[in-house]
């Protein structure tokens, strides 16, 4: 790949989007490249947990890369929004969670793909916004429906319409994000919350995450019928015998991979 670095280690994988010289813009071969990541990592087994960030300390993902887009025809530009679409989808619903480290700008298309992820952690220096329609357009990868999701209709309202751009501090206050690092904490900050899941019950976290993605889709008793039956599932598994056992034993669970 030239433009994502994927790095294995301890069950975490940890995925940099690296074009620095262009602060991270997301251009096809870019979101080419982190679909395929995805789907990749969704298949192994061996990890529990990943971190998606970007390389410098200037940018997350600074947005779609606005130089591939400006001569876009309407054909060509519903493809390019149909990509973009299917990487969040793929990263919202990789079954492991995905942790998002925000080092500094993650504007348009970097905003959105933040909040495809499951949690938020931002650097002091972080900024937010959809900018979009400074530039004519709306955001085109899913931003006008997660942001609203996430934060409520009037805030989302607020960013989407004006372009604003906002701090960490209050992206932190609104709920964009979960949590604020000075800049050299933010990764170590991430892989310690990765390092906590990891202990988890890889099965229980990953029915944890189904659960969240797909009863938001629902009305709450369906949700909770949803809930039930997964919970009833998990005493198929070895882990939940395993999990109880080492808790009635006063003693760490071993979960398999």
């Amino acid at each position: 790949m030239n433009n994502v670095i994927i790095e294995k280690e301890n069950q975490i994988a940890t995925v940099t989007i690296n074009r620095p010289g262009s602060l991270n813009a997301l251009n096809k071969e870019t979101l080419e490249e982190l679909l395929s990541c995805f789907l990749d990592l969704s298949q192994d087994l061996s990890i529990r947990a990943i971190i998606l960030t970007g390389s410098g300390e200037k940018a997350f993902v600074a947005g779609a890369d606005i130089s591939y887009m400006q001569q876009l025809s309407t054909h060509d530009s519903r493809i390019f929004g149909q990509l973009g679409h299917r990487v969040m989808r793929t990263v919202e619903n990789t079954p492991q969670p995905v942790i998002a480290a925000i080092n500094g700008f993650a504007l348009g298309g970097g905003c959105e793909l933040a909040l495809a992820c499951d949690m938020r952690f931002a650097s002091e220096n972080a900024k937010f916004g959809q900018p979009e329609v400074s530039l004519g357009v709306v955001p085109g990868f899913g931003g006008t429906q997660r942001l609203p999701r996430l934060i409520g209709k009037g805030l989302a309202s607020e960013l989407l319409f004006t372009g604003n751009i906002i701090s960490s501090e209050e992206a932190l206050r609104i709920g964009l994000v979960n949590r604020v690092f000075p800049q050299k904490d933010l990764l170590a900050g991430c892989r310690k919350i990765a390092e906590t899941i990891c202990q988890k019950g890889p099965v229980a976290v990953r029915l944890c995450k189904e659960a969240v993605n797909n009863g938001l889709e629902m009305d709450l008793a369906r949700g909770c019928v949803y809930e039930e039956n997964l919970f009833a599932l998990c005493f198929a598994s070895d882990e939940q015998q395993e999990g109880m056992a080492a808790f009635l034993e006063k003693r760490a669970p071993k979960f398999a991979s």
